[in-house]
């Protein structure tokens, strides 16, 4: 909740324009939060003469979801106070303009009630509330949003899991189940697929929340299959059990229980089958929501933001919902990430399971499944996870390069509307080249791996579910660039014999030189022999920040460090494999290129067998022990 008073942005009025205005502003300082104030999960003291808004992110009703993909033309708020003061009823439109709705004075125990039409959300808009105390207390005992009419019987839910050596966040979720069993009221099982080595039913504490969970816990142990293969398993038991719902969580995320009944209460009150998906939050900045939603750019077929005034990463700490005018316009999405996703077992009955793809582009391609059958997806406000944000990461890099490589052109293969996949080959190309110059090599060979494979066809998929990674991991061996070492002092200390030209560093080309630029630039790194001083020092160290492709491909070696700062590695410029693999790299893009209509119809045409219940359940048997 929010303190201070009550105004929202002033947007501009000429022409309708708020572009202006669009970006985050800062808050007007509220006053300092007192811990003894928060008097539970649903009950706050407002104290004298001060005011509370509960216009946040969690506390606001998101009226133009309601509107857009539900039924309800009306929903009703109910406040339940104890002292004198006012409530006072808000809303804003699509622009993020902030409008006074209704104010109630209260005058000790009373319940206010307030009947709300959601007509004027059709393109965005929440609903809210603020406290003001009088000369003594107000205490806020419980607020609801209520929906008219008979009670709606919930849906059945099976909570699902997927882990590998995450046993410490499973415990930690798994007991803030059981410490909220209002959260589990319509799970009808909560199930943890286990594809590790550490296993979760061998952690401290597991005895201690399984006996919270009051016999609703099961877990399944499989090969690492992925997350594909643990999502997978997790749909397949949820239709298999007859659950309405599956919710897919992922292992390394603090869950916030409300969210479940948020989702489950939504996704029943749709009007067709909805996949309704939650918000990721960043694990180690609390305030920070990472992303508000996402879609696919059909031509690039790269995730992007539903409209150019989003910001990642938005801290509502400098920026509260009142001050955010982007937050107020609806955003509609082409998937939610499976981090946190609710998704009917009528949809997978219909359309299949996850693509037998281990990770990365699992969930997009799943939304877009869905999408092309009738089925949307939601990305709704107000429910939520804490994860780490994929900027804390480079998964581009090292063994995941293969994933994202292969998946994200599988992905375009079936559901890219353009001739040749619109631009997804091009920048293949790009991007294969970045790393090379980059010395990237491990990471480059990954690429060019997934390439291959990606030509073999995808009758292949399901089979090297459990090979694949073990095998990209048994190069590390032959790529400096991913041997990592946790202390800087393992290497070398750096020699540098030629400084910068003219003192100034290196730069980003600009776009209008960047062809000559990269064109000079892999003559010189295939030509220009590696100074035996580069082999023996490294010339400079760098953080992982500034590891930009235009710097590396001026050095002959340089020590980088990972994105999660627990190591580094020596990268080392090697003619010989630059050549070898920039030409592989170039002729399987081309391949891919000339027979791409072919490869399309054949992915189309695989797609519903492999992500059928038949394949899956075949690789299931295949990979399991008997469920526990």
């Amino acid at each position: 909740m929010d303190t201070g008073s009550a105004i929202g942005v002033q947007l501009s009025t000429m022409n309708g324009d708020a572009r202006a205005d669009a970006g985050a502003q800062s808050s007007a300082p509220g006053k300092e939060a007192h811990a003894e104030d928060f008097l539970s999960r649903r009950a706050t003291s407002v104290r004298p003469g001060e005011r509370v808004s509960f216009g946040t992110y969690f506390n606001a009703f998101p009226a133009s979801y309601w509107r857009r993909w539900t039924n309800l033309e009306t929903v009703r708020l109910s406040v339940r106070t104890t002292g004198t003061g006012a409530v006072s009823v808000y809303k804003s439109n699509a622009r993020g303009s902030l409008q006074h709705v209704q104010t109630q004075r209260v005058d000790a125990p009373s319940t206010s009630t307030f009947e709300l039409s959601l007509k004027p959300f059709g393109d965005g808009g929440w609903y809210w509330f603020d406290l003001v105390a009088g000369s003594e207390p107000l205490i806020l005992e419980e607020a609801e949003w209520q929906a008219p009419g008979e009670p709606v019987k919930p849906g059945t839910v099976t909570l699902e899991i997927t882990t590998l050596n995450k046993t410490s966040f499973c415990i930690n979720n798994l007991r803030i189940l059981g410490e909220h069993p209002e959260a589990l009221e319509s799970v009808k099982e909560v199930l943890i697929v286990d594809q590790g080595t550490e296993k979760v039913a061998e952690a401290e504490g597991f005895a201690e929340v399984e006996a919270m969970l009051g016999g609703k816990l099961r877990i399944i142990n499989q090969a690492n299959l992925g997350g594909s293969g643990g999502f997978a398993r997790g749909m397949y038991e949820a239709v298999e059990s007859g659950s309405d719902y599956v919710l897919l969580l992922d292992d390394d995320v603090v869950m916030e229980p409300e969210s479940i009944s948020r989702l489950l209460t939504f996704a029943d009150r749709c009007k067709t089958p909805t996949i309704v998906g939650g918000h990721m939050f960043d694990l180690y900045n609390r305030t920070v929501l990472h992303t508000f939603g996402e879609t696919v750019n059909p031509y690039r077929f790269q995730p992007d933001q539903p409209h150019e005034q989003m910001t990642l990463g938005h801290d509502f700490v400098r920026s509260n919902l009142r001050h955010t005018p982007w937050l107020h316009r609806r955003v509609d999405v082409d998937y939610n990430g499976w981090w946190m996703c609710l998704i009917p077992t009528q949809v997978i009955r219909d359309i299949g399971l996850s693509l037998p793809v281990f990770i990365k582009w699992d969930d997009a391609e799943y939304g877009l499944r869905a999408k092309s059958a009738g089925y949307p997806t939601v990305s709704m406000p107000g429910s939520a996870v804490w994860h780490v944000s994929w900027i804390d990461k480079d998964d581009l890099v090292g063994w995941q390069a293969y994933f994202h490589t292969r998946n994200r052109m599988i992905a375009a293969l079936i559901h890219s509307p353009y001739e040749h996949g619109g631009r997804v080959v091009r920048e293949t190309g790009y991007i294969d080249l970045k790393h090379l110059i980059s010395m990237q090599y491990f990471t480059a060979q990954g690429r060019v791996m997934a390439l291959r494979d990606l030509l073999k066809g995808p009758e292949h998929l399901h089979g090297i579910l459990p090979t694949k990674l073990p095998e990209i991991r048994a190069m590390t061996k032959n790529f400096s660039d991913s041997q990592f070492q946790p202390d800087p002092e393992a290497f070398p200390a750096p020699v540098m014999h030629k400084p910068p030209r003219h003192g100034q560093g290196f730069s980003a080309p600009s776009y209008a030189s960047l062809i000559p630029w990269a064109a000079k630039t892999v003559v010189k790194q295939l030509t220009k022999k590696v100074p035996a001083t580069s082999l023996e020092h490294p010339q400079a160290y760098i953080a992982h920040q500034d590891n930009k492709w235009w710097r590396m491909s001026q050095y002959d070696s340089a020590v980088v460090s990972n994105a999660e700062g627990t190591g580094a590695s020596w990268y080392k410029r090697d003619p010989k494999q630059l050549r070898v693999l920039l030409a592989e790299a170039v002729r399987l893009n081309a391949e891919i290129l000339k027979n791409w209509q072919k490869l399309s119809d054949q992915y189309r045409e695989a797609l519903p067998e492999i992500t059928s219940f038949e394949a899956w359940k075949k690789t299931f048997a295949e990979h399991s022990e008997e469920s526990k």
